[in-house]
């Protein structure tokens, strides 16, 4: 690895560290006080944890081969690197040790405490007979926020730029979801006994595998993809700071659902 290459990396953080900090200190997590508060927050957020595997389902794609007959494509580092989080998102394993993607446990911590997942059901049967994700969207009749995020997600994903799509990965999701999740399991456990094992479970798991494995292996795919190419990194400033804007912006979308007032500049 360069010096060049590592000091993108280094600058990346600093150019993003304002926008970053505005999202995990938003007010949407001291805002989850009941739970209804919480069921709120996860039917708005399963969205986003089922466009997060399109993300990198698209990276799999592009960056390595999932066509027959099989030919070996791009860097051998960078196929390992995706095909390594992938198994680990796809097929975890959960509490029980039993496997199950990460989207699985979601759904069955909303069921555990009684989150309404037949819109994100809406969505996938809409998806599955062909319908496109704006109209599966409205056909699961999706909060407004919520169709905003998953569509920015998807202008992303529809870039063919694979250093765009992991820099939206890296730095709009892996890197951030560690300090967000710390703020919504700070004290779920006491406040909600028994209730909300599965989802404590899934935001445990995504804390240390994201900290731990996952934001190394994504930035190092960074420095592959990118190399020394000055346009390449400016690009993954801009997606990535786009991201965490339309991630504040749903935050915004949940705050304003919750059970008590919005404080001013939240």
């Amino acid at each position: 690895m360069s010096t060049t290459t590592t000091d993108h990396i280094q600058t990346l953080h600093e150019q993003l560290a304002p926008a970053r900090a505005q999202l995990v200190s938003h007010s949407v997590y001291q805002g989850l006080h009941t739970l209804e508060d919480l069921r709120q927050f996860m039917e708005h957020h399963v969205f986003a944890v089922w466009d997060f595997m399109s993300l990198l389902k698209c990276l799999q794609r592009d960056l390595t081969c999932v066509t027959v007959p099989w030919v070996p494509r791009g860097n051998p580092a960078t196929r390992r690197l995706i095909n390594e989080i992938v198994l680990e998102e796809e097929t975890d394993v959960d509490q029980h040790g039993q496997p199950a993607s990460h989207f699985e446990m979601y759904l069955r911590a909303m069921e555990e405490c009684g989150a309404d997942t037949q819109p994100i059901r809406r969505l996938l049967d809409a998806l599955s007979v062909g319908e496109s994700v704006e109209q599966a969207l409205l056909l699961a009749d999706a909060p407004y926020a919520v169709q905003q995020f998953v569509l920015s997600t998807f202008h992303v994903i529809n870039s063919g730029n694979p250093h765009a799509v992991a820099a939206a990965f890296t730095f709009g999701r892996e890197d951030v979801i560690p300090d967000m999740f710390r703020h919504l399991i700070a004290d779920l456990s006491q406040r909600f006994p028994g209730q909300l094992d599965t989802f404590i479970y899934y935001l445990d798991r995504h804390i240390q595998l994201d900290e731990e494995v996952h934001t190394p292996l994504a930035e190092q795919m960074v420095r592959e993809l990118c190399g020394s190419d000055a346009q390449r990194w400016d690009d993954c400033r801009d997606v990535a700071n786009r991201c965490m804007q339309a991630r504040v912006a749903l935050w915004n979308g949940i705050r304003q659902t919750l059970s008590t007032p919005v404080e001013r500049g939240a």
